[in-house]
C-alpha cells in the first residue's frame, strides 16, 4: 500500500502530462519515501519509464548498468555507448518520437564520478528542449548536493520546471500506516516514529505500542538503534557536535545560549554552522514567537524528528544500560513513566497545530489563519517571561489553544483557569480553544473552542 503525498502525486502527474520536455528535480533526508513516491507515480501512468538508481561506482559501470535497462525497456541488444553523455543524448533524442520518463534516482552518486555531469545534463536539455518530450527526473538524498542544482551558479539553473522538496508526513498521514491502532495510540507511535514513511511501515499492528517501541529502536539490536547516528554520520563530518546539540536539545534547552552552555561544543561559529547543518537535514527546526519574529533572543531550537528526540531523550545517554539489562525493565525504568506524562503530551501539541493547519489548508477554518506558533509575553509584576505554545493570529485577533493529553476530561475549573492565566499576560484573545484527548466536562460558550482527540483523526 502506498499512503499520502496526493498533492506531491497530482504535481508529478501534471508534469508526465505535458507535451513538451519536463525536468523533475526531487529531493530531501534519506528514508522520506522519495523513490516510493516516484515508482508510485510511475505505476499510476501508461507511458514508457527508464528507473535508474546510480551506484557509487564509475562511470563505466553506471553506464553499463543503465545501458542494460534500456535495452530491456525497449526490447533491443544492449547498447554500447562511451560515456553517460552519449547514453543520455541517446535517450533524449529517443523522447523525440515516443514520450519517456526517464529517472535518475541517487543522482549525487553519479555527479561525484563523472566530472561536469550538471553541465553535460544542462547541454542536452538545451539541445533537445524544442524537440524531445523527454520527463527527465533527477531525485537524491543529500540535500545539500542537490539544492546546489537550484543556484544561480549551477549549470542547471532556470532548467528546471518542477521542485519537490520532500518533507516528512504529518501525523494524519503517519497514521494511516497503523489505521487499526487506537487514536490515544496513534498518538504515541507518532510521538516516536514522526512522519518518515520507512519508520511508519516497520509498525507491527499485532504488537503493543510498548512492544514496537522495544522491538524498533529500545532493546540491543533493534532494527532503527543505529538509524539516527548512521544518518547523521552520511551527512555531517563531526558527528560529536550533533551528538552534542541534540543532547542538549532532548533535556529541553532550546535557547542559543543555554544550547551553548549545556554543550560541549567548542565554539559559537561552530555551534552555528551545526545547528544550520541539521535544519537543513529536517531533523531540528528554528522557531520564533510569532509576536516578536525578528527577536534574535527570543528564538529557539528544537528537534523536529521524532525519532531522533526519541533517541537522544531516551536512548543515547542509556545505551550502556541497555545492552546489558532487560529490555522490558530498561522500558520500564528509563522511559516508561516519563514518555506517558511528558513526552507524549509535548508531541501533542504539535500534532495539534498541524491539526489546525490540516483545517487551514482546505478552508475548514472560519477565520482562515495567518499564523500559528508561539506567542511570547513578559510579566513585569512578578519578574517573569513565558511561551504560549499554540496562538494563532488571523483577522480578527489571537486564539489561544491549550493541548492537554489526559486520561480525564477537561473540567470547567481548569479551562477557567487557563483563560484566567492567558488573560493575566495582557495577550488579546477573541477566542480561546482546548484540544482535550479525553473530551470535556464544562460549558460551551461563544468563544470557546472545543475539540475532542477523535476530530483530530476524522
Amino acid at each position: 500500500m502506498f499512503y499520502g503525498r496526493e498533492r506531491q502525486k497530482k504535481s508529478m502527474h501534471n508534469m508526465i502530462n505535458k507535451n513538451e520536455q519536463m525536468i523533475t528535480l526531487i529531493y530531501g533526508r534519506r528514508r522520506i519515501g522519495k523513490s516510493e513516491l516516484i515508482k508510485q507515480v510511475l505505476r499510476e501512468t501508461d507511458m514508457q519509464s527508464i528507473y535508474y538508481e546510480c551506484k557509487q561506482t564509475t562511470e563505466r559501470n553506471n553506464v553499463d548498468s543503465l545501458a542494460e535497462i534500456v535495452a530491456e525497456t525497449f526490447d533491443f541488444p544492449k547498447p554500447s555507448f562511451d560515456d553517460m553523455e552519449g547514453l543520455l543524448s541517446f535517450l533524449f533524442r529517443k523522447a523525440e518520437t515516443k514520450d519517456l520518463i526517464l529517472v535518475i534516482d541517487e543522482y549525487p552518486y553519479l555527479r561525484e564520478n563523472i566530472k561536469g555531469l550538471d553541465s553535460i545534463i544542462q547541454t542536452i536539455v538545451d539541445k533537445y528542449k524544442d524537440t524531445s518530450k523527454m520527463k527527465l527526473i533527477i531525485c537524491g538524498s543529500y540535500v545539500d548536493t542537490m539544492k546546489e542544482l537550484l543556484t544561480n551558479q549551477n549549470p542547471l539553473f532556470g532548467r528546471i520546471d518542477l521542485i519537490i522538496d520532500l518533507k516528512p508526513m504529518d501525523y494524519y498521514e503517519s497514521a494511516l500506516f497503523y489505521d487499526t491502532f487506537s487514536n490515544e495510540d496513534k498518538v504515541r507511535l507518532y510521538s516516536v516514529f514522526g512522519g518518515v514513511p520507512y519508520y511508519n511501515r516497520l509498525v507491527d499492528k499485532k504488537k503493543s505500542v510498548k512492544e514496537n517501541i522495544i522491538e524498533l529502536i529500545a532493546s540491543p539490536g533493534a532494527r532503527l538503534e543505529n538509524e539516527v547516528s548512521m544518518y547523521l554520520n552520511s551527512e555531517i563530518s563531526k558527528i560529536t557536535n550533533a551528538n552534542e546539540v541534540f543532547e542538549a536539545l532532548a533535556k529541553g534547552y532550546s535557547k542559543y545560549k543555554d544550547i551553548l552552555d549545556q554543550s560541549n561544543v567548542s565554539s559559537g561559529p561552530t555551534l552555528i554552522d551545526t545547528l544550520d547543518k541539521l535544519i537543513r537535514m529536517d531533523v531540528v527546526k528554528k522557531e520564533a514567537p510569532i509576536n516578536d519574529e525578528n527577536n534574535k533572543k527570543k528564538t529557539g531550537y528544537f528537534v523536529s524528528d521524532n525519532l531522533s528526540l526519541f533517541y537522544y531523550k531516551y536512548i543515547f545517554r542509556n545505551i550502556s544500560r541497555m545492552n546489558i539489562m532487560d529490555s522490558e525493565v530498561f522500558y520500564k525504568k528509563y522511559i516508561e513513566e516519563d514518555f506517558e506524562t511528558q513526552y507524549v503530551p509535548k508531541i501533542f501539541e504539535e500534532i495539534c497545530k498541524q491539526y489546525l493547519v490540516r483545517l487551514n489548508r482546505v478552508g475548514n477554518i472560519k477565520n482562515a489563519i495567518e499564523k500559528i506558533g508561539k506567542y511570547y509575553y513578559d510579566d513585569p509584576v512578578n519578574k517573569t517571561n513565558g511561551e504560549f505554545d499554540i496562538v494563532t493570529l488571523d483577522d480578527n485577533g489571537y486564539i489561544f489553544y491549550e493541548a492537554k493529553f489526559r486520561k480525564e476530561p477537561l473540567i470547567e475549573s481548569v479551562i477557567k483557569e487557563e483563560i484566567m492565566q492567558v488573560d493575566k499576560t495582557g495577550i488579546s484573545c477573541y477566542k480561546y480553544g482546548f484540544i482535550s484527548r479525553s473530551g470535556f466536562e464544562c460549558e460551551k460558550s461563544d468563544d470557546r473552542i472545543l475539540i475532542n482527540l477523535e476530530d483530530i483523526y476524522k
